[in-house]
């Protein structure tokens, strides 16, 4: 069996809502609801934030607490590499969706020389730049900064040299240059782009199953094609932010989108997903209890993250 390691990432400064830094404990809280052990059976790993940055005003428009983000996403780096090189199995509790940048340049600085592949599970392509981002909002971004993608053909915003300068360091961490492929990602239920973000899935042929691919194929099936998909990767990451569920149920979180995942989907096609033997990380993202009442997303998001953990233990 794999040995697991949780890993806790309070950190919200790239999102344009505040309150995801309260997801981790909000899932905590669900757990003792539900008489769970989830939280005593694996040793976690807690990251230092830089929420603290949130009391002044951000210094880039393009790219919002940028200077917070790289430090963030260097420390996520950091200790996702210690534990990929450790052979340890980290799944990953994270506020904004921004820190997954981080963890997919700890498992590449782990092991270089294994291809790897990315599952996105999001109403969101979180393929902007500050050369296209509308909001500078940086949990819009991780994709592009793994890939080192600026797609400066599409470019709407006329970015600063101080703003250019941490957006390159960003994308230099973990190794020089991208870190995967923007051929080995595949999206599922991403509803909600724009068009920057749609020309580059359209570019680097990036599939996306929609929720109607989902409603009619079934999940196992669609998992399977995901994971076909990736047949040449070595290593698999699956991250699943929380605002890939319906707007029925996914009310605690900061962008909420129509036409989503039912609750059931997500438990199966998170459960199919991770019994490959190729994934080497699980990332579940942002959570936040300060839009919702009485604590449901974070109920839903916790028992989906304790029964995908249950079906990566069932499998090895």
């Amino acid at each position: 069996m794999r040995k697991i390691r949780l890993v806790e990432v309070r950190s919200e400064i790239a999102a344009g809502t505040r309150g995801a830094s309260m997801g981790i404990d909000a899932m905590k809280i669900a757990s003792i609801k539900r008489h769970s052990d989830f939280f005593m059976r694996f040793e976690p790993v807690s990251i230092q934030d830089e929420n603290r940055l949130l009391f002044r005003e951000p210094q880039y428009a393009f790219a919002k607490y940028a200077e917070g983000v790289y430090t963030m996403v260097n420390r996520v780096c950091q200790n996702i590499a210690d534990l990929r090189t450790e052979g340890l199995f980290p799944i990953v509790l994270a506020g904004d969706h921004s820190t997954a940048a981080g963890t997919i340049c700890g498992i590449k600085k782990a092991h270089p020389e294994k291809r790897l592949g990315v599952i996105w599970i999001d109403a969101h392509a979180d393929f902007h730049s500050p050369y296209t981002t509308p909001s500078g909002n940086m949990h819009g971004m991780p994709l592009a900064m793994v890939t080192a993608t600026d797609n400066e053909e599409c470019e709407s915003n006329d970015v600063e040299e101080e703003t250019e300068a941490i957006w390159e360091r960003i994308k230099q961490i973990g190794a020089n240059g991208p870190k995967i492929s923007p051929s080995d990602i595949v999206y599922i239920g991403v509803r909600d782009t724009e068009k920057a973000e749609d020309h580059l899935i359209e570019k680097f042929g990036i599939k996306n199953f929609t929720t109607e691919e989902l409603n009619d194929k079934g999940v196992v099936t669609v998992a399977k094609e995901a994971l076909q998909l990736l047949k040449d990767c070595d290593q698999i990451y699956i991250s699943f932010d929380v605002d890939s569920l319906d707007t029925s149920v996914s009310t605690g979180t900061g962008t909420p989108v129509p036409n989503g995942l039912t609750k059931e989907q997500a438990f199966e096609l998170n459960q199919e997903l991770i019994k490959d033997k190729r994934v080497c990380c699980w990332e579940i993202v942002e959570v936040n209890p300060t839009l919702d009442t009485e604590n449901k997303m974070a109920e839903i998001a916790f028992e989906i993250l304790e029964a995908t953990t249950d079906s990566l233990i069932e499998n090895f």
